[in-house]
This record gives C-alpha cells, structure tokens and sequence, in this order.
C-alpha cells in the first residue's frame, strides 16, 4: 500500500502523539504540525482535539489554521475529525456560553440533557449503528462495532443526512458524520482497539 501524506492538525488541544501511534501501528506515515502550508499540502487532514469549544476556536484562530482547514474540506480531500475535531465543524458550541464554529456543517452542538441515572460526560465503550452507509470507511468493520466516548456535548446536524453513525445513550445521537470525503467521529477511534484502528486504517488507505 502506498503511504499518503497525513497530517495532524497541531493546536494544542488534543492527544495528537496517541493519534500519531495508532496511524503508524497500521502502517500509515502521519506528521504533526501547525504550519498552515504543511496543512494546506497534506494529502489527508485529521484534526483531533479534547478541550473546551471556545478554547480549540481561540487556538485555530491565533495559529490562523482556520482557513487551511476550511480550504481543505471545500476541495473534499479526505478528512478526518476526531471527538472535539468532530464539533468544530459545526456553526455554533454551546460549552461554557454560545461560541462560533467552523461553520462547515450547519447545526449546533449541544450538552447532554438526560436522566439522573445516566452520568455526564458520557464515557466508555457503546455500539454504533450506520445511519447511512460508507463503505470504505467501513470495511472489514462488523455491522454494530463498539467504540470509546468521552463527552459531556453532542452534535444535532441541521440535514440528518450527514449524519453516518448513530449510537444510544438515554436517547439516540449523532455519533459520526459524512459528507463526501469527510468523516468525522464523537468517539475516539484511537482509543478504541481493533476496531478503531481498523477505521484509521480504511481512513488512511482507502
């Protein structure tokens, strides 16, 4: 398998050497950097984050990756956002006060409004169900793999169609999207074992 270009978006919010272990353990080559031309040039983009929403836009803005990264998805290259990385997409976070988003996917991101007995931030391992189907990022994955969470705010897409993943915690929620080339997930797929370094290899390669 040829090894494209992979980068990892660097902005100070995110476990970005654990991402860069599980690439390389399924053989992909994978670079982190703030440089917004490294980004601009990438053959594949991810950005991961873990953090607060207002913070991460504060730290894109300054680092002024906020364009590269937009550019990149218009050109629908192969994209990948990760938990945090999955939220700044939207047009508006609703953590600690109202805070702009990336503004590529129209909707919001919201808490967890749920029962007493379900504990927020919602963490651990949860079966996932496709929404829609997404067959190479999908490959070699069982019809309702598990995955790791850790969130207290999920996302509410405007178009439920971009919506590929659904999981259930007290209620169903979108727990992945895709549009073209990009995919973006709650969960962390390098923290989830074999099935999520199995996703980062379809990512990577397919």
């Amino acid at each position: 398998m040829s090894r494209p270009n992979i980068t990892i978006v660097d902005y100070q919010m995110g476990n970005l050497r654990s991402v860069q272990k599980a690439l390389e353990h399924v053989g992909a080559t994978a670079t982190i950097s703030n440089d917004p031309e490294q980004i601009a040039a990438a053959d594949r983009l991810i950005l991961p984050g873990v953090g607060a929403f207002g913070d991460a836009m504060r730290e894109l803005t300054a680092r002024q990756l906020v364009e590269p990264i937009k550019e990149f998805i218009r050109r629908d290259r192969p994209f990948l956002g990760i938990c945090l990385g999955l939220q700044l997409l939207f047009d508006v976070g609703e953590e600690n006060g109202v805070h702009q988003g990336l503004g590529v996917i129209p909707g919001r991101v919201v808490r967890f409004d749920l029962p007493t007995e379900y504990k927020v931030p919602h963490m651990g391992w949860n079966r996932v169900d496709q929404v829609q189907a997404h067959l190479p990022a999908f490959d070699r994955l069982p019809s309702q793999p598990y995955f790791y969470f850790v969130h207290s705010y999920y996302v509410q897409p405007e178009d439920p169609s971009v919506c590929w993943l659904s999981c259930d915690y007290g209620g169903p929620f979108c727990a992945a999207i895709a549009r073209g080339n990009l995919l973006a997930t709650q969960f962390h797929p390098e923290k989830s074992q074999s099935q999520g370094l199995q996703l980062l290899e379809n990512f990577s390669f397919k």
